[in-house]
């Protein structure tokens, strides 16, 4: 028997399976998350972006283009709780930007914690952290999983973009304070900010990016993909004659002062000079231990831009093609401090966007506006005529009515009937489609799309009793105002961008019907982690590449 031979062949079955033990992981993950983005934008303005950023993604990287979310409200809190957690609202507790706790009428936002400090600052806008979230991110789980040796850091102008993606583990979470034109974070991370953030605070890029002023990046008559920049659809700031560009940002800036920033293109930029940063002074992706670090950004300018001018606009148009070069740079600079092909990256978005009603509906199509406050005091008047008092309903927040049910139970009030004046009525509403009793039967008359984000997005502690839904093109906003919103089931709110690219992925495009939820779950298999404790996604095995 040839000894030497069975030996050599059980140490190298011991070291294969020593090999196959220890997972490969990437150096470092990005979260890409752009506030507001839909999923045609990676095409609508293509023929002026450049190769390496929007279209590297989508050469070098796996593109699921038919991503949807799975419940409504779509806001952006929800979005970025379920693009981490793999859950929805009726899971994961965070039922809108803003909601109301059923049990006692509180009002509550998203990451509100009145138990921390700032950091950073003595404003209320440090009193944020991820307590509200239920359920553990794929951030979480990498920081499990690690022993918490893997940094985990998150990055947006908005606090809840920044807080909610990194979850519970984080090392940091910064955000914007618009008073002070500083990065910021709350007790809940540190109890003061690193060096590094102070020196950044202290190059005041605000103010210099504000006194650029905005003018298109190309000339304004090469704008095909917008209307009239002229045009009433679009908001203008005070002292302004006409929502048109160029916008005099550094005059503008004088009154209202750095909270401008986040409604121009350069809040994009500032972002991702502070991400940049972040990487270096951190040194993510280069990691002592070798485990894998995780950043997550989002760019919040695009959604506040969006609400301000309407997706029609040349803001728009010239924010997505300064968004594409960003991108490109954000890139090159991974490529060389991370190294290509160490890292994944993944873009997607919180949610999407509507046409602004006025103008669809000037261009002959159907649409309107769900004034929510005008139909809150009918109802309490319907109700105080029927019932004796007009204080039952607190809200229509979220598109749904939150009852006040101190009121109801002390008046002896029965709820049922209470419900049913209400939803009668809401079917007199112009504009409304569904109304659904969340505690009673009418789902069968709803189509089954339909019924699943209405139950997905329902949490009995923080949703209202009655779920309005909508006619397409119509949302909530006084009417004929200007800009445009989300929040609604419909494809112009749901259909979002979702891009891999990098370490373990595959090259290709697929058409396959896909969930926002199942981001979360491809990235833990990607990772060889654990799905967040909350997790009802699937990975999307077609874009792994290992």
């Amino acid at each position: 028997m040839n000894w030497r031979f069975l030996c050599t062949s059980a140490l190298a079955i011991i070291f294969s399976f020593q090999t196959y033990a220890q997972p490969k992981r990437p150096k470092l993950m990005v979260g890409l998350m752009v506030d507001q983005m839909r999923w045609d934008y990676l095409y609508r303005f293509a023929n002026r972006y450049g190769e390496g950023g929007f279209k590297r993604l989508l050469n070098d990287g796996f593109s699921c283009e038919n991503t949807v979310i799975n419940y409504i409200p779509t806001f952006t809190a929800i979005g970025h709780s379920s693009v981490y957690t793999g859950s929805v609202p009726s899971i994961h507790g965070i039922a809108g930007n803003d909601w109301i706790i059923q049990a006692t009428g509180q009002p509550m936002y998203c990451t509100q914690d009145d138990y921390v400090e700032g950091v950073g600052t003595n404003e209320r806008d440090g009193k944020q952290s991820p307590r509200n979230l239920l359920t553990s991110t794929v951030t979480d789980e990498l920081k499990l999983a690690t022993n918490f040796q893997s940094k985990v850091i998150g990055i947006s102008i908005k606090d809840r973009g920044g807080i909610l993606p990194a979850g519970h583990f984080a090392n940091a979470a910064y955000w914007f304070e618009a008073k002070s034109g500083n990065w910021i974070s709350s007790s809940f991370y540190m109890e003061q900010l690193p060096e590094w953030v102070n020196r950044f605070n202290k190059k005041k890029l605000p103010e210099r990016y504000l006194k650029e002023d905005w003018a298109t990046l190309y000339p304004i008559d090469t704008y095909t993909q917008s209307i009239d920049d002229d045009n009433p659809y679009e908001g203008k700031w005070p002292g302004e004659t006409s929502p048109t560009l160029p916008r005099k940002t550094s005059e503008l800036m004088k009154d209202i002062g750095y909270e401008l920033l986040k409604t121009t293109p350069q809040g994009n930029k500032f972002t991702l000079d502070f991400a940049k940063t972040a990487i270096e002074q951190e040194q993510l992706g280069s990691n002592p231990t070798g485990h894998t670090d995780f950043l997550c950004v989002s760019l919040s300018s695009t959604d506040y831009i969006g609400h301000r001018y309407s997706l029609s606009s040349v803001e728009i148009e010239d924010t997505y093609l300064r968004l594409d070069q960003e991108i490109e740079e954000f890139l090159n600079y991974l490529d060389e401090h991370v190294g290509k092909g160490e890292y994944t990256l993944f873009l997607t978005a919180d949610h999407a966007v509507s046409y602004n009603p006025m103008y669809y509906t000037d261009e002959r199509g159907n649409g309107g506006y769900f004034f929510s406050r005008q139909v809150q005091r009918d109802l309490n008047t319907l109700l105080e005529e029927n019932f004796g008092t007009d204080k039952l309903v607190r809200s229509l927040m979220n598109y749904q009515v939150h009852l006040n049910y101190p009121v109801i139970d002390s008046l002896k009030l029965d709820r049922t009937k209470v419900k049913e004046t209400i939803i009668k009525h809401l079917y007199t509403v112009e504009g409304v489609n569904y109304v659904v009793d969340m505690e009673g039967n009418q789902n069968m008359f709803i189509p089954a799309p339909i019924q699943e984000k209405i139950i997905n997005g329902y949490n009995r502690r923080n949703s209202g009793a009655i779920q309005i839904v909508a006619d397409p093109q119509w949302y909530d906003s006084s009417p004929r105002s200007t800009g445009t919103t989300h929040g609604v089931w419909s494809p112009y709110d749901s259909h979002i961008p979702l891009v891999f690219m990098g370490w373990g992925i595959k090259q290709g495009v697929s058409n396959k019907a896909v969930q926002i939820i199942d981001i979360a779950p491809t990235i833990s298999a990607l990772l060889h982690i654990t799905e967040p404790n909350g997790s009802i996604g699937k990975p999307i095995v077609e874009v792994l590449g290992q």
